[in-house]
């Protein structure tokens, strides 16, 4: 990679190049943004995480995000989601089917019976349009009515930003006619080091109805429950109770209900790393946040470092509006009308203990 452009905020650094080609020729830019703390590479092919550099206690730095080191792989194994923006509906649909202003809408299905994050050519399977902005990188794309089978043309913008220690992430959708919405990053992480191997030592949620991870509509305590990380708790220490929940989803892949007002950046979760110290904070403007303890890496995929990921060797915390919102009158709505302006922000902050 050879950097083509230079854009130096008061405390973050953004340089531009190309990170490869698709089929059709057409260049995939690279991002990388560097403060004194953190470095992170982005490229246009689903508007995505590549890697994110950031300290231990001792001042060493680690990769602590899950991905490929050159595009063909992240365009040959599309179902690990590795980093990308998920959209235009992030999680599942049940059926790929809602009603929307008294009509139908059936979208593609790529999980089962189910849609899951946008369809069989979701936002992470496009090129985005994107350009250098100061301490950043914005993303554009426009999504054509019936995309997917989801009515309207949206347009998606998408502004990464670095400063300090803080990764922060703003998106904004418009519409032509009314339609859904729901938009996240899927980064994995791993904060002892993304080649590192499992996370296992690294309020309320939403019950699913069996495997297929569809909410069942019910709004559950935590308290009582393996779901209760209200006070800090080994990710790995409940994962194997004998716990339907668990059971359905081969670990954690399920949507936490984020406490205090929507549309306020609050705390969402925070995670802490005892090996090497790191900490992880998540703050959101989102209604919930979807843990997945990585239950799918099978070892079939071999990342950056040359090391095959593993059943949990990352996790996500993808900050969202609730699944299967569309089907579920009790959920937030996730419906977008024209004339209206979806924003979501979400940040990650990175320090050590």
């Amino acid at each position: 990679m050879s950097n083509a452009g230079l854009i130096a905020g008061e405390a973050t650094s953004v340089t531009s190049s190309v990170f490869g080609h698709l089929a059709d020729g057409s260049a995939v830019e690279a991002f990388t943004l560097k403060s004194a703390e953190v470095e992170v590479l982005l490229i246009s092919y689903g508007a995505r995480v590549v890697s994110l550099l950031t300290k231990d206690r001792d001042g060493a730095v680690a990769d602590v995000t899950l991905g490929y080191a050159s595009l063909e792989p992240y365009v040959e194994n599309t179902n690990a989601y590795f980093g990308v923006i998920a959209g235009r509906f992030a999680n599942r649909i049940a059926g790929g089917r809602f009603e929307l202003d008294g009509e139908t809408v059936q979208t593609t299905i790529n999980d089962g019976k189910n849609m899951l994050h946008g369809g069989v050519e979701g936002f992470d399977a496009r090129n985005w349009v994107a350009r250098a902005i100061p301490d950043g990188v914005e993303f554009e794309l426009v999504s054509a009515d019936g995309d997917q089978g989801f009515p309207g043309t949206l347009t998606v913008r998408v502004r990464y930003t670095l400063l300090g220690s803080t990764v922060r992430i703003d998106y904004e959708a418009t519409t032509d006619k009314t339609t859904v919405v729901n938009l996240t990053n899927h980064a994995y992480f791993n904060l002892s080091g993304e080649a590192s191997g499992k996370i296992l030592e690294s309020n309320a949620f939403t019950p699913v109805a069996d495997a297929a991870a569809i909410p069942t509509g019910e709004i559950r305590a935590v308290a009582g429950t393996a779901f209760d990380f209200t006070q800090a708790t080994v990710i790995g220490s409940r994962i194997g109770a004998d716990d339907e929940q668990l059971v359905f989803g081969r670990g954690y892949d399920h949507n936490w209900v984020v406490r205090g007002e929507a549309g306020t950046l609050r705390p969402a979760a925070k995670v802490y790393d005892p090996v090497s110290g790191r900490v992880l904070v998540v703050e959101t403007t989102e209604s919930a946040v979807q843990f997945y303890s990585g239950n799918y890496l099978d070892g079939s995929l071999v990342g950056k470092s040359g090391v095959a990921y593993v059943q949990r060797s990352g996790f996500c915390l993808e900050t969202q509006g609730f699944p299967d919102a569309p089907n579920q009158p009790g959920f937030p709505s996730t419906v977008l009308k024209p004339g209206e302006t979806y924003r979501s922000t979400t940040t990650w902050t990175f320090a050590t203990a």
